[in-house]
């Protein structure tokens, strides 16, 4: 007997004639929870379309493990494009929850779209919608939390009702379920599901049953604990969910007033093998709720700032462009010199702070002034230490107010190696150890230098990061060296006795150009993944650390220029207010 597809909607717009014979051709089967559908790398066999439950794709990630692509729902196919482009599959597959799934032999798929234009003709265009949305349908977006008590003592339902008004105010309906849902069906809560853009399923480790199930139907795992408690052992059940076990979960540490911290944040994303760690502070608890519903909504702006030596300093004018304009920045990250200025956000500085910071470390003294006989690199490497240290101490990554990411290059695999945990200014100082110029960074037998030598711009990253919006800075430019310095050049006492020591020979322009000129050329290379992309222009050498305020300027000149001509579409995506004549 055939099977009824009446349930997807993009068949309901073919002939009947066509969706009778497809129905002929199907096959059903059920997918258990966690289980996989197809690997990344596996030749494209069959076409499959979701009857019910969910699915979530994945692909080998830079960030340290796989890259979370989207989820599948309810009436959505799956593995098509592989199967038309006759490529093997670019992700893994995996069921979410208990899933009904219809599937299509490679030979009846070919059968049937070359036989039936309509068939082919509907879906090219839902693949054309995937591709405009940068791969990624409306379904795609996580839309059930379950949000997981560790302490008896926090009050979830009051932060459950926070986040819900938070969503609210920015036009996002949003359902609660807590224990008193624990004997629903599960069409009661599908139908609660469709009904609601986001659900938040409220439960408590002391209800394991209600805890369990809400684990196991939730897209993501958000685990809520207070800053002054310390993670038990063990902290989740010994049966995790698919979500649990996909590490699609994040830490939520709570900060109340007055109270010391009892561990390091470090330790609960330590404890859960959380991808991310949020803070929500009482001091900050207006904007720390919105950007957590930012968050859940898939609303939320990441900003990533490149790499450039000296040129970097344009970020800082761009940056307070951005937030005149009202622009929140909900994650951070960046590469080399970009890596700097991103820290400065994610630990909540102010402009006038991190500009402040930023000349104190590079144009009041030049760090790079520490010259040696060069056996690894032309300086010590003492002094940019000391000033990592003086403006960042002993700051842990999982501890910033922001979630943060920074890249150096790994010289051992040939990759980009992501710093998301560990001690802030060690990861910074990984991402600006410019090759010959300053010495590597060697951690577990690798060795790091400048993120720049292989990513200069991470955009793709970001994207990785979060849901939201990504917004870039990218000072990347081919041109960085004056060749009048290479014309007959002094040796270095004569270069010394003109210039002084204040003032870096050329050859520290040669390596910093030299290290990034792979990525210079192929600039271009993740400024796709940018929805809003500021280049500033500047003449600056990487090396004019002394020419900062023309470079800030620069920099707040692009951005406003940019702004100036995005249309109000737009504009919400990045969480701006509608422009006003």
């Amino acid at each position: 007997m055939p099977l009824n597809l009446s349930f997807l909607p993009f068949l309901n717009r073919i002939e009947k004639s066509v969706l009778d014979a497809v129905e002929h051709e199907v096959e059903w089967f059920c997918l258990p929870a966690g289980k996989l559908l197809f690997r990344e790398g596996d030749n494209a066999d069959a076409f499959y379309l979701v009857r019910s439950g969910a699915l979530a794709a994945f692909r080998a990630g830079a960030l340290g493990r796989p890259d979370l692509l989207g989820y599948i729902r309810a009436g959505e196919p799956v593995g098509e494009m592989s199967l038309l482009d006759e490529t093997p599959h670019s992700a893994s597959v995996y069921a979410l929850r208990d899933s009904e799934l219809v599937r299509l032999p490679k030979a009846s798929f070919e059968r049937l779209t070359s036989k039936h234009a309509g068939l082919m003709r509907e879906l090219s265009r839902m693949m054309l919608a995937r591709l405009r949305g940068h791969g990624r349908s409306a379904g795609s977006e996580p839309r059930v939390f379950a949000l997981i008590s560790t302490s008896p003592t926090i009050d979830l339902d009051y932060r459950a009702k926070e986040l819900r008004a938070a969503l609210e105010g920015m036009g996002s309906s949003c359902a609660i379920a807590d224990e008193s849902c624990a004997d629903w069906s599960g069409q009661q809560l599908d139908r609660l599901e469709q009904a609601h853009d986001i659900v938040l399923l409220t439960a408590r480790f002391s209800d394991p049953a209600w805890a369990r199930r809400a684990m196991g139907r939730a897209d993501r795992l958000w685990l809520f604990a207070r800053a002054d408690a310390r993670p038990s052992s063990p902290l989740l059940p010994d049966d995790p969910s698919p979500a649990m076990r996909l590490k699609l979960l994040d830490v939520v540490l709570l900060h109340p007033g007055g109270v010391e911290a009892a561990s390091r944040p470090q330790d609960w994303a330590d404890a859960s093998d959380a991808a991310r760690v949020f803070h929500w502070r009482q001091k900050e608890h207006r904007a720390d709720t919105a950007r957590l519903a930012r968050t859940l909504a898939g609303k939320s702006v990441g900003l990533v700032v490149s790499g450039g030596g000296a040129r970097a300093y344009a970020h800082l004018g761009a940056i307070r462009a951005l937030r005149e304009a009202g622009m929140p920045f909900d994650f951070v990250g960046g590469a080399s010199m970009g890596a700097i200025v991103a820290a400065g956000i994610a630990l909540d500085w102010d402009d006038d702070e991190l500009e402040w910071r930023i000349r104190k470390a590079f144009v009041d003294s030049n760090p790079l002034d520490d010259w040696t006989l060069p056996v690894i690199s032309m300086t010590k490497g003492e002094k940019v230490d000391m000033r990592l240290k003086e403006h960042f101490g002993d700051v842990e990554i999982a501890e910033m107010a922001r979630p943060f990411f920074c890249l150096s290059s790994n010289l051992a695999s040939g990759r980009p190696h992501v710093h998301r945990s560990g001690r802030l200014r060690d990861a910074l100082r990984a991402s600006i150890a410019i090759p010959g110029l300053l010495p590597p960074v060697v951690v577990h037998g690798q060795i790091l230098v400048d993120g720049a030598v292989f990513t200069n711009f991470p955009a793709r990253e970001m994207r990785s990061f979060h849901r939201g919006a990504v917004v870039g800075v990218d000072v990347t430019r081919a041109q960085g060296l004056n060749p009048d310095d290479f014309i007959d050049p002094p040796n270095f006492f004569g270069w010394v006795r003109k210039h002084g020591f204040k003032s870096p020979p050329p050859i520290a322009s040669l390596l910093m150009r030299a290290a990034t000129v792979g990525v210079a050329d192929h600039r271009d290379i993740g400024r796709e993944a940018a929805d809003l992309l500021i280049l500033p222009d500047t003449p600056v050498d990487i090396r004019e650390w002394e020419r900062f305020d023309e470079t800030v300027e620069a920099g707040y000149e692009a951005a406003q220029s940019m702004l100036a001509g995005i249309d109000d579409a737009t504009r919400a995506m990045l969480g701006l207010p509608p422009d006003t004549p």
